[in-house]
Formats: structure tokens, sequence, C-alpha cells
């Protein structure tokens, strides 16, 4: 008498969390698109929804500031630089929620493409989902970095609509009598002008913010990496799509983590010469 085994049945597709993720990801990139400005503008900033308003707002400001000497903000720039805090807040709130969810949405499917049943369409379908979910991940996790230096640096961020189009002749005049303040800083007696040492501090707060983000992010994606490749040296030969997935997310991790040292000793060296660096920006090198 023979024993017929019947197979275990194939491990479902979670269509439901998979719906719902995918769904939620689509809201949140409509909400990094339009909530910050949304949630961060007043009646007075409403004009700053476009790029060309707030270039021309800032402009202007700018202008004046410098005028003053400084170095307290002048009102019109004090209300931009405040404005431009509130949209980077938010628009970093949002973005980590964004990565948050494709994580969780990344994590789903590539469990399910793992434990798929045979099928080259859905498997396929499965590791297409999967490479873009992560790609859009790592895209998230640049704009919540960008974004909290930005929130940390206003000003400084604010700085390149200076530049990123051709100035009148008011603010061509302007730019070059800050540039004569940067190339001469410190000035005599060792003194920097009110005004050119606010943007100073400024912009070296900016880059020490992004030093510091990516010195974390590289310890953590370094970790990450150690972790994956022991799980690797562990998993059974035999089982190749296991596999396959840690080595790939483990090199993904070295990968990135190295990106992120060089990153890190690029805005401490720019840091720790920030009069420079500020004037090289001025130059139009960014």
């Amino acid at each position: 008498m023979s024993i017929h085994v019947i197979p275990p049945a194939p491990p479902k597709l979670p269509t439901r969390p998979i719906a719902v993720l995918t769904t939620l990801t689509a809201a949140l990139i409509a909400a990094v698109v339009f909530a910050p400005h949304l949630l961060a503008a007043g009646r007075s900033e409403s004009g700053f929804a476009h790029e060309s308003g707030l270039r021309t707002g800032f402009r202007t400001a700018f202008q004046e500031y410098w005028t003053t000497g400084g170095p307290g903000y002048s009102p019109s720039l004090a209300r931009i630089v405040d404005y431009w805090f509130r949209f980077h807040v938010v628009k970093a709130v949002v973005a980590a929620l964004l990565l948050t969810v494709l994580i969780t949405l990344s994590t789903v499917l590539w469990k399910a493409f793992r434990s798929t049943a045979p099928g080259i369409l859905r498997a396929g379908s499965l590791l297409a989902g999967s490479t873009l979910t992560t790609l859009l991940a790592l895209i998230s996790l640049l704009m919540v970095m960008a974004n909290i230096q930005g929130a940390i640096a206003p000003f400084s961020s604010l700085m390149p609509l200076l530049m990123d189009t051709p100035p009148d002749a008011p603010l061509t005049a302007t730019l070059g009598q800050v540039r004569d303040s940067l190339a001469e800083s410190p000035g005599p007696g060792g003194r920097t002008p009110p005004a050119a040492g606010v943007m100073i501090d400024d912009f070296t707060r900016y880059h020490v913010a992004m030093a510091v983000i990516t010195a974390t992010l590289a310890l953590c994606f370094l970790t990450a990496s150690v972790i994956l490749w022991r799980r690797f040296a562990r998993t059974a030969s035999t089982d190749r799509p296991e596999r396959r997935i840690q080595a790939a997310f483990g090199t993904l991790s070295l990968l990135i983590a190295a990106a992120a040292v060089v990153v890190a000793v690029a805005n401490t060296t720019t840091a720790a010469h920030s009069a420079p660096g500020l004037l090289a920006l001025f130059n139009g090198s960014w």
C-alpha cells in the first residue's frame, strides 16, 4: 500500500498588506510634494509656493539684510528664514513617514519573493516591486537627511537661490560686496563684518549637520552590512535565494556606508574652512 504525501500549499501572497502599504506610499509621495508649503506658509508666505516667488523674495530680503550690516536678520529675511525652517521640518517628518512605510513594504515584498511559488511572472513582478521600493526608500532617506540639514541651517539652505539664475544689477553689486568681505575674512584686526560673520557661522552649522548625519548613517549601514554577512555565512548553501538577497543587501549596505564616510569627510573639511567654502559658493561652486 503506497502512501501519497500531499505537498504543503505554497504561501499566499499578502495582497491586502501590499495594497494598504502601496496606497500609503502614494499618499505620502503626494504629501512630500504638497504638504510642506501648505503647512509651513502663513498668509504672508503664500507667494512662496513656487520657487520663483521664493527666489524673488529671498533676493530682495538678502539685499536689505546686507545693507543694514547685520548681525540680526532684517524683518523680511527673518520671515523667509522662519518659513524655510518650517518647510524643512514638515518635509523631513513626511519623508521619514514615507521612509518607514517603504521599508515595511519592501520587507513584505522581499519576504513574498523568497517564499513565492514557482512562476516566472509572479517572481519577476515581486522582484521588480521589491527593487523599486528599496530604491524609493533610499531616495526617501536622502530627503530626510537633506531636510534635517536644511532645518538646522535654513539660511544657508536658501543661499543657492542668490546665484541659480542671473542676478539683476543691484543684486550683482551686493554679491560682489559679499565676495570681497569673504575673501578678506577675517578682516583687519581679525574682525569679520557682522553680516558676513552670521553667514559664515550658519554655513558652518550647515556642513557640521551633514557631517554628523552621514557619520551616523555610515555607522548604521556598516553595522547592517556586518549583520547581513554573518547571516549569509550561517545560511545553508542550498538556500540560494536567501543567500543572494543577503549578499546583495550586505554589499549595498557596505557601499552606502563607504559613500557616507566620503560625504562626512567632505563636509567636515568644508566646516573647518567655512569662509573659503562660502566664498566658493558665491563664486558659483555648490
